[in-house]
């Protein structure tokens, strides 16, 4: 679905950097990012604002993130929705490029687009090759069980239970060292059925995971019973070096977060607030 945003004024700081570029004659396209290896300067944000454009790379089969209404509609979902609210701040077009996960990094690197925007967790291994905005999602991991149960309040209470868990995630981890049984499935789907039969005491899964399923079917008769401490930070991601641009995308968020436009762009897909 489209949310229509309202455009704001570009900061003073954009405007500024604009007209030093026109100044020094400085010519870049869209999606340059490399630019600043050759030059020696960070032409990030001035190739953008030069072009028009801000080309955002996302995967299109990522729901409710990224992905086309009805199978084959137009491109929509939370992350698309929140990186056009980012171009509009800054006053230019935004262009999304899909791309699929193993290869979207690559794409990135290579100038095929200025940023991804597809639930990219900042973590220190990719911050130390990559440059990030701050963070416009946050996400815990959640228990998920029926609502009349008791037993299960929190990790601890995990001991001796039954969850259900794809065996090569993280949740299976957790749910393993918490000293709880676990039964392999392939995924959410199969888990939370199994939740809702009876047939387990629990399944660990994102909160967003919880959040979508619950927006999308009422999850009538589950309730989340725990979550963990820790909760993961997902920001658009920009080739090492591209600072200006991500400075400027992280002021667009922070300016979209004090408007509300954020927390409605959230609780479109989710129902809730997951940008803070």
């Amino acid at each position: 679905m489209n949310i229509h945003m309202k455009r704001h004024l570009v900061s003073a700081t954009v405007l500024t950097l604009a007209a030093a570029v026109a100044l020094t004659g400085c010519s870049a396209s869209a999606g340059d990012s490399d630019s600043s290896a050759t030059t020696g300067t960070d032409e990030s944000l001035s190739s953008v604002l030069e072009s028009g454009t801000l080309t955002v790379g996302t995967e299109g089969t990522y729901r409710p993130f990224s992905f086309h209404a009805d199978g084959s509609g137009d491109l929509t979902g939370y992350d698309v929705e929140v990186a056009k609210a980012v171009a509009d701040e800054l006053g230019v077009e935004v262009k999304f490029e899909e791309t699929q996960w193993d290869a979207i990094f690559a794409g990135l690197e290579a100038g095929r687009f200025d940023t991804i925007a597809n639930q990219v967790s900042i973590t220190p291994e990719r911050e130390e090759s990559y440059e990030f905005s701050t963070p416009y999602t946050y996400s815990t991991g959640v228990i998920v069980v029926p609502e009349d149960n008791t037993d299960i309040t929190s990790f601890e209470s995990l001991a001796g239970k039954t969850t259900a868990q794809s065996l090569t995630s993280n949740w299976n981890t957790l749910a393993t060292e918490s000293g709880a049984t676990v039964q392999g499935v392939e995924g959410w789907a199969q888990s939370v059925a199994l939740v809702e039969d009876g047939r387990v005491d629990a399944t660990i899964n994102d909160k967003l995971t919880y959040l979508d399923y619950k927006k999308q079917t009422g999850a009538a008769g589950l309730k989340v019973a725990a979550e963990t401490e820790d909760r993961s930070e997902s920001a658009f991601a920009f080739v090492q070096g591209g600072t200006a641009l991500a400075d400027a995308v992280s002021d667009a968020l922070a300016t979209l977060s004090e408007d509300g436009t954020l927390a409605t762009i959230s609780d479109t897909y989710f129902g809730a607030d997951v940008s803070k």
